[in-house]
């Protein structure tokens, strides 16, 4: 297990600190632009599902080394309302904001790894990892 920092998120500045935490991050292990910008954009959606939807919650980075990879571990975590239907919010274009839906498909399609955990009324975690290519 890396070491891992968090990022409180209880207003829109803190979506702010935690894209912040997550492109540092990903500049030390050796991501590119490229792969630092997806970083970042996933971050951003994690912390502004959190912000909208749980009122509160944190993102946490955790540096990993694979196999003699390096990597990147986003793990989102809320006590909110948690998720009705994962496969629905799973679906491009769902969206209960109004928003562009990118939501959480798009995290997914952004990252190299995804997994979702929820139970309505206990809240939320997500977990994300990209690879240094």
């Amino acid at each position: 297990m890396g070491i891992q920092s968090c990022v409180k998120i209880i207003n829109e500045w803190d979506i702010v600190a935690a894209r912040q935490l997550g492109r540092n991050v990903a500049k030390e292990l050796g991501f590119g632009t490229v792969d630092q910008a997806r970083i970042t954009t996933a971050i951003s959606e994690l912390a502004r599902n959190i912000y909208l939807y749980a009122g509160q919650g944190q993102i946490c980075i955790e540096k990993l080394y694979e196999s003699g990879k390096a990597g990147l571990k986003v793990v989102a975590i809320d006590n909110g309302p948690g998720i009705k239907d994962i496969r629905q919010a799973m679906e491009d274009g769902y969206s209960t904001s109004g928003g562009l839906g990118a939501g959480l498909p798009g995290v997914k399609r952004l990252m190299d790894g995804f997994g979702i955990n929820s139970t309505p009324g206990n809240g939320t975690e997500i977990t994300a990892t990209k690879w240094v290519r």
